[in-house]
């Protein structure tokens, strides 16, 4: 059976950050829980949404989320796989909020083998995260916060243990409809690996966003930028095995993702992002060429808000995101 590799590094030194540039484990960290995230390309750390669910990529999001708000999620996965979870705010006053939240991913079912390649029945990988959240208001127009995140992943007889942690900064100016962030995403350690004690690294990703609204159109543009910390052309995918490496161009447009909110109404949003990485990974997989699109649509009223996305993550199958937010 296919064992995933697994790592132990702890956010101590830049050199520690650097370690856990290549080969990750862990991916399911860097899934978008909020689901206009995902119409939006996937991520995005400078969203200002009253949704519990936002401060899964940047905790400084929080500050901006009601008191007593709740969020549902759910999206098809490949092979029959789903990624669903919850997210709950409390506010403390006026500067404090706390958030507690559960993601589940299960990957569908797979056929077991032993190392002969008989099939020794089925089993359906599964990762389980708990977390809980903070974010404090610095000022009218910064918050700061942070993420604490258990990881439970399940491989047949096989289970891995981590803890991660986000870190992040948020800018926000309502009168000029201005969002700029930076993140600093799952840096954390390895409390168990999955056999022998053979650890590889946490998807650590050193984030930054800005989201501006324009005076005279109703809509919101979003640039994200993640990997900063990687510049090597050999950590990003060819588009074909005669390609050689990647060019400068390439590489670097690999670090962003795109988004556009048309605003209707105050109420309506339909959404269109791209992610250049996802779409030029998929694409060395088969993909057509339209495969980093997403798109999505959401209806939020005064206290309930309706969302929905579509996005690909496999080149076998295409994802649907849906979410619904009360506040109480």
């Amino acid at each position: 059976m296919k064992k995933l590799l697994l790592s132990l590094s702890l956010l101590l030194s830049v050199s520690g950050l650097r370690a856990q540039e290549s080969t990750a484990s862990f991916n399911v960290l860097k899934m978008p829980a909020l689901v206009h995230s995902t119409a939006l390309g996937g991520k995005n750390i400078t969203l200002i949404e009253d949704n519990p669910a936002v401060g899964w990529q940047n905790p400084a999001l929080y500050a901006n989320v009601s008191d007593l708000s709740l969020a549902v999620n759910y999206m098809t996965y490949v092979d029959g796989g789903g990624w669903m979870g919850a997210h709950f705010t409390k506010a403390l006053g006026e500067r404090h909020t706390l958030a507690a939240m559960a993601q589940y991913l299960t990957y569908g079912e797979v056929t077991q083998t032993d190392e002969a390649g008989v099939e020794q029945g089925t089993f359906t990988p599964k990762d389980i995260i708990l977390g809980v959240g903070y974010s404090y208001l610095l000022s009218e127009r910064w918050s700061g916060g942070a993420n604490a995140k258990f990881l439970v992943s399940n491989l047949g007889d096989y289970s891995a243990v981590v803890m991660a942690y986000d870190l992040g900064l948020n800018y926000y100016d309502e009168e000029e409809d201005l969002s700029v962030s930076a993140a600093l995403l799952n840096v954390g350690t390895q409390l168990k690996a999955y056999e022998n004690g053979v650890r590889t690294h946490l998807p650590f990703d050193l984030v930054f966003g800005l989201s501006m609204g324009m005076a005279h159109l109703p809509v919101r543009w979003h640039v994200t930028l993640s990997d900063a910390t990687r510049w090597k052309k050999s950590y990003f995918a060819r588009t074909s095995v005669d390609e050689g490496d990647i060019s400068f161009s390439k590489m670097f447009l690999n670090h962003f993702g795109l988004g556009l909110d048309i605003l209707p109404t105050d109420n309506i949003y339909l959404a269109v992002g791209y992610n250049c990485r996802r779409g030029n990974e998929l694409k060395a997989a088969g993909s057509g060429s339209m495969a980093g699109l997403t798109a999505g649509a959401g209806i939020h009223l005064n206290r309930l808000k309706f969302d929905l996305a579509y996005a690909r993550y496999h080149k076998a199958a295409n994802s649907i995101a849906f979410s619904a937010a009360y506040t109480f």
